[in-house]
């Protein structure tokens, strides 16, 4: 991303522009990656040119429910962008690497702070920009100018949730102190991100499972919400009303400006406390002799389990998956006789679900392992140790992958034993595959998982093969 403008080194607009630079680069993949989602945007630029073209001589009217959805979507945006503000400051207090350098300069801390959270700000904003904009933006040009007014209404949301992201991580950091900030941030942020899809769920009239959008679209609508007053001014700004935007877009950068000037002091003591290593209690040779087993098993099952216990960002992929699977369990242990069979379906989610948190697991252990050359040189056999890393893994999954069996269990027991040994297999074979293609790497430089797309695509697999055939075993025999 070239950016022809250079302001002055050391300036707010120097260091803001350096951070949007390293946020785009970031989100930019490489090799066939990189060129799939470029045609991917093409594409949803020529189908929002092909209906900028049909609608260019048709007004678009700003009927209550085009309104209403602009709202539902606008609080649906909004939650997860400052999720996504959470962990970004999160990456920016703990794993940048820059702020040493960054608070020794001759640069003023609120400098500092205010491009750190603009950076954070585009970074959030952008996938949220190439899904919408590259589909309304045609239209804006062909004829309906007003709709530039989305290009506010998201620069807005992204500005309020920045700021509100970074407020929640520094006051968790000042609750949770420096030991637990991270893992707390996370398991926050994950909460936040699911809270919204949870409680929409919950709203729902109906029982079939509907996009949080949809079911918060159908209660506004019930209460005329969007419309008028302060609920409406999302959609009036979508359309381009002037004072919606200028009210909106006042909101954002308010917030904006006292997180900068408020939370300057806070941020730096993030920071110092952030590279603080506190231990509970004085080192004795005793603790670390409980360590050391004369098998193999032993030891290194107990140092994966402890590194995969503490893991922040193990944290909050646990925490979000059982969120986004709380609305099936509740219609799982909720389910009566009648209706449709719902224990094929339970089978199905519980493969998928164990293959997917084993997969994660394992990946761990094979790809934030710290000492690839001491195992490398071990006198032990690789295959042994890939084995005890696969039991630490199941051990960490079994908790959440019972879960489904047992829901099962309450409608037909040999379906739930069908489903227990499904779920065991398309877990097993998921964890393998990772400990064939993963690629060692440093747990402190491990952000979020970036595996391969063989082994995203194999897991996949795995889940639909061994999850279709669990539900057709437990339709026809359980």
């Amino acid at each position: 991303m070239n950016i022809g403008i250079k302001p002055a080194p050391g300036g707010f607009a120097w260091l803001a522009l350096h951070e949007i630079r390293l946020g785009w680069r970031g989100r930019t993949r490489k090799g066939a990656t990189r060129w799939i989602g470029y045609a991917m945007m093409a594409g949803w630029f020529a189908l929002g040119c092909f209906l900028g073209w049909i609608l260019r001589d048709h007004p678009i009217p700003d009927l209550p429910g085009i309104m209403t959805g602009i709202l539902a979507g606008s609080i649906v945006a909004f939650s997860f962008m400052t999720t996504q503000a959470i962990l970004g400051s999160q990456r920016t207090l703990y794993e940048s690497g820059d702020l040493a350098l960054l608070f020794t300069a001759p640069i003023e801390g609120r400098t500092v702070l205010l491009a750190k959270l603009l950076g954070i700000a585009g970074s959030i904003v952008l996938t949220y920009a190439v899904l919408l904009l590259t589909l309304v933006l045609p239209i804006a040009v062909l004829g309906h100018p007003q709709l530039f007014g989305v290009i506010a209404l998201l620069a807005a949301l992204a500005l309020a949730a920045a700021a509100t992201g970074l407020a929640i991580t520094l006051t968790l950091a000042t609750i949770a102190g420096p030991r637990a900030a991270r893992t707390v941030g996370q398991i926050a942020a994950a909460l936040l991100g699911g809270a919204i899809f949870l409680i929409s769920q919950l709203m729902s009239h109906s029982g079939k499972r509907e996009s949080s959008v949809m079911v918060l679209f159908e209660r506004f609508s019930e209460q005329g919400l969007g419309r008028t007053g302060l609920t409406g001014l999302p959609g009036r700004a979508a359309f381009g009303d002037p004072i919606a935007i200028l009210i909106l877009l006042g909101t954002g950068a308010l917030l904006f400006a006292l997180a900068g000037a408020t939370l300057q002091r806070m941020f730096l003591s993030g920071y110092q406390d952030g590279g603080v290593r506190l231990s509970r209690a004085k080192p004795t040779g005793r603790a670390i002799a409980r360590l050391f087993h004369a098998g193999l098993f032993r030891p290194v099952f107990g140092k994966e389990w402890r590194l995969l216990a503490r893991d922040p960002a193990l944290a909050f992929q646990i925490v979000l998956r059982l969120v986004y699977m709380a609305p099936i369990v509740f219609v799982a242990y909720g389910h009566g006789q009648g209706g449709p069979p719902l224990a094929p379906a339970l089978a199905f989610a519980s493969v998928l679900l164990a293959g997917q948190l084993v997969g994660s697991f394992t990946w761990l252990t094979v790809s934030a392992e710290d000492a690839p050359e001491l195992l490398m040189v071990a006198p032990v056999a690789k295959g042994a140790v890939d084995r005890v890393k696969l039991m630490a893994a199941f051990a960490m999954a079994a908790p959440f992958a019972v879960i489904l069996p047992i829901a099962i269990a309450l409608q037909t027991p040999l379906g739930a034993l069908i489903t227990l040994v499904f779920t065991a297999i398309g877990g097993g074979l998921a964890g393998l595959v990772e400990l064939k293609l993963g690629k060692p790497g440093q747990r402190a430089r491990f952000r979020r998982r970036s595996g391969s797309a063989v082994s995203s695509i194999l897991t996949i697999l795995i889940a639909l093969v061994f999850g279709g055939a669990a539900a057709l075993a437990v339709f026809f025999i359980g």
